[in-house]
């Protein structure tokens, strides 16, 4: 009995370690066009609002596939799912490499988008499996660290593969390295273990729930919603400035060079890794509350946002790079979202609930990243260049969507798992 309990403890973080692979794949899509934002609009004329249409497409097509897939995880199994949707990604993030038009790369994104919507929420899923809800907190905020390597390669690898064999030739790598991934997962990864301690006590012998009655009871969750709400403008401000614009702002505002600002997003990334490792320890052991985790940490995002109203432009390097830094730890803090929605509702419709709150999350950096390229181009279109104030203007968006979300986030109620 013992070497069983072992060899499962064994399989279950092999499991993690492939799953963690594709994941980080996931991350390196979301952000990597910050770094390349110059050499795309060259490459494909695009103006600030094509820019940030292109970038916002891959989060559009993520938020609205989370809806069935959400049931297709709880019916069909994690590895299943992410197994089919990481071809497509590795066709769309070939296709992309080889644009030669806006329409073209657009195509290459929405597959992208697609394929790489169900990873997190699927791995989530299985581990809701083999992990316990005392342990989920741990190894969902394990994962979002292991994930953001792939936000840490967008940034100063990117730039200096960029400046060696091309954005093309980049992205065709990436493409290649997720197809040999995908056949990773689909050989190795299972959904569960053949004993479920993770879910005893917590009806297993029920029949997974129906589509219609497990979105009822998600969507009837006032709790739901308000965490909904934290979820979209906590992941909208963070790609605000790592995704798209914060790489466009370091260039034209402080007049930074491609690597400099690779660098100096980089300082985000690891911020945000190191965030992700140690979260979890402050809610159980310091605040005892995974709302009150969640909450301190975007008030500390929101405030250090503020900056990007002008207050970055007076900082000298070394305090920039402690401003990029502690913005990614900032941003870390948003990882509680998923041990309380873990927490809100029971195993057999967790898929869904993930998906369902991921929605958010995706609609959020989607819709932020667009309607700041918007109020850029606003501005381009009156004076030549991008003047300082258009960044200023566009950052205003996430920055109040966080304050508001953050004053009704006070209402929900605390999920606590002991």
């Amino acid at each position: 009995m013992h070497d069983e309990q072992n060899r499962l403890r064994r399989q279950r973080w092999s499991i993690f370690s492939i799953l963690a692979l594709i994941y980080i794949l996931v991350y390196f899509y979301r952000v990597s066009l910050a770094v390349v934002a110059g050499d795309l609009s060259r490459d494909l004329n695009l103006s600030p609002a094509q820019l940030g249409s292109l970038s916002s497409i891959l989060f559009y097509v993520y938020a609205a596939a989370q809806i069935p897939l959400g049931p297709m995880i709880d019916r069909l199994g994690g590895r299943l799912v992410i197994s089919g949707c990481g071809v497509l990604t590795a066709i769309g993030g070939i296709l992309f490499s080889q644009a030669g038009s806006m329409g073209q790369a657009m195509a290459g994104r929405v597959l992208i988008g697609v394929g790489t919507s169900a990873v997190l929420m699927a791995t989530f899923t299985i581990f809701s499996h083999w992990f316990s809800k005392k342990e989920f907190g741990k190894v969902s905020g394990l994962m979002v660290a292991v994930g953001n390597l792939g936000n840490l390669a967008a940034t100063a690898p990117l730039a200096l593969a960029v400046s060696v064999i091309g954005w093309r030739s980049s992205f065709l790598t990436i493409g290649i390295l997720q197809a040999l991934v995908t056949v990773l997962v689909f050989g190795m990864v299972r959904d569960r273990p053949p004993l479920n301690p993770a879910e005893a006590g917590e009806g297993t012998a029920h029949p997974p729930s129906g589509m219609m009655e497990a979105w009822r009871q998600i969507l009837s969750n006032g709790d739901f919603w308000l965490l909904g709400g934290v979820a979209f403008a906590w992941y909208g401000n963070y790609l605000a400035v790592q995704g798209l614009w914060g790489g466009p702002y370091l260039m034209d505002v402080l007049k930074m060079s491609r690597a400099e600002t690779g660098n100096m997003l980089m300082y985000t990334s690891l911020g945000f890794i190191g965030g992700s490792l140690v979260i979890d320890h402050v809610a159980r052991k310091l605040l005892h509350s995974y709302k009150k985790t969640l909450l301190a940490g975007q008030v500390l995002l929101l405030l250090l946002m503020t900056a990007f109203q002008g207050g970055a432009e007076l900082l000298p390097h070394p305090m920039l790079v402690l401003f990029f830094f502690a913005l990614g730890l900032a941003v870390s803090s948003g990882v509680m979202i998923y041990p309380i929605i873990r927490s809100m509702f029971p195993v057999r419709i967790v898929g869904t609930a993930l998906t369902s709150l991921n929605f958010f999350v995706l609609l959020g950096a989607a819709s932020v990243q667009q309607v700041m390229g918007v109020i850029i181009n606003s501005f381009v279109k009156m004076t030549p260049g991008v003047p300082a104030q258009a960044y200023h203007a566009a950052f205003l968006f996430p920055v109040a969507a966080l304050a508001v979300a953050i004053a009704v986030f006070f209402f929900a109620k605390d999920y606590w798992e002991k």
